[in-house]
């Protein structure tokens, strides 16, 4: 069951909305359930898990990153980002998940559902990546409630801000499970990617790694 709460930032603990988000970012969503909000007035940061997301290909690791038109000199906020479609990235997304997971176990189970994402057009990245996170609570079969932001707070009294701390640039602070990774045996185990890595190699079960 999603349900929405009544916004007291005192007591929520306050999320970013990312870009097929890492496996950690979804371990603190659980171990802070029922208290989440995600940010919707932040100043877009450029570089962060927003609009990028990292996937286990033949290669090695992989950065998927959503293109964003650029805005003016002022801070856009986050809610007010537009996606850029200048060149078919949807398209190359696709492909390259088709390509590092199609021989994974859960692929074609998740296959359908996600590739209206790569579809359809969304013209702001905060619509799309809260399109995403609906699709992926459902996959993991979270039982979380959240809300949004109803304006921008830089100092949170009595919480948690996760708006800063999980960054492409940091290690993750929380340990996970290691888990069958379909080319581990050519480039070793990449812990931290996108959520979708354990999803498709560990369907149903994937919730037993992140509690």
């Amino acid at each position: 069951m999603i349900a929405n709460l009544t916004y007291t930032m005192e007591k929520e603990k306050i999320f970013p909305l990312f870009y097929l988000p890492p496996i950690e970012y979804f371990q603190y969503l659980i171990r802070y359930n029922q208290k989440v909000v995600f940010e919707k007035f932040e100043h877009f940061p450029k570089q962060t898990f927003r609009n990028r997301s990292s996937i286990h290909s033949p290669n090695g690791k992989l950065n998927l990153i959503v293109p964003v038109i650029k805005g003016s000199k002022a801070h856009t906020l986050m809610k007010d980002v537009k996606i850029s479609y200048d060149f078919k990235w949807q398209r190359q997304h696709l492909m390259s998940l088709q390509t590092s997971y199609r021989s994974s176990a859960y692929f074609e189970y998740y296959e359908d559902e996600i590739i209206p994402f790569y579809s359809k057009r969304w013209e702001f990245l905060f619509d799309y990546n809260d399109a995403i996170m609906k699709f992926l609570i459902k996959a993991l079969k979270l039982n979380l409630e959240y809300d949004y932001t109803e304006s921008y707070t830089e100092e949170i009294n009595s919480s948690v801000d996760f708006r800063l701390s999980i960054h492409p640039k940091n290690t993750a602070e929380m340990k996970l499970k290691t888990y069958f990774q379909v080319f581990e045996d050519r480039n070793g185990f990449i812990p931290n990617l996108s959520i979708l890595d354990l999803l498709f190699n560990q369907g149903p079960q994937s919730i037993n790694f992140l509690t």
